[in-house]
């Protein structure tokens, strides 16, 4: 039996559990793809995610989109990440 991570929300909400494979791999691609000095949206976050994948040769079984939005709050919520509203949209930097 695979290793699961218990995802935590930032705002004590409930959300799944997922392979440790997945969430280590999600992390490493979101850590190395946000700057401390710039921020950006979730879809630019997503497409540097997604170009992490391809120049690792990484083939990633199920939506992409889906992992990346509950690690993405649990990186968030044990403090690697912030966010960040401007205007109508937020925003995303490593800590």
């Amino acid at each position: 039996m695979k290793e699961k991570i218990q995802l935590v929300h930032p705002q004590g909400k409930q959300l799944s559990s997922i392979d440790a494979d997945k969430y280590t791999l999600l992390k490493k691609a979101i850590l190395a793809s946000l700057s401390k000095k710039a921020s950006i949206t979730h879809t630019a976050l997503l497409e540097k995610v997604l170009v992490y994948f391809n120049a690792k040769n990484v083939s990633f079984e199920g939506s992409v989109e889906w992992y990346l939005e509950g690690v993405k709050l649990d990186l968030e919520a044990n403090g690697f990440i912030s966010r960040i509203k401007e205007g109508n949209k937020f925003l995303f930097l490593k800590k």
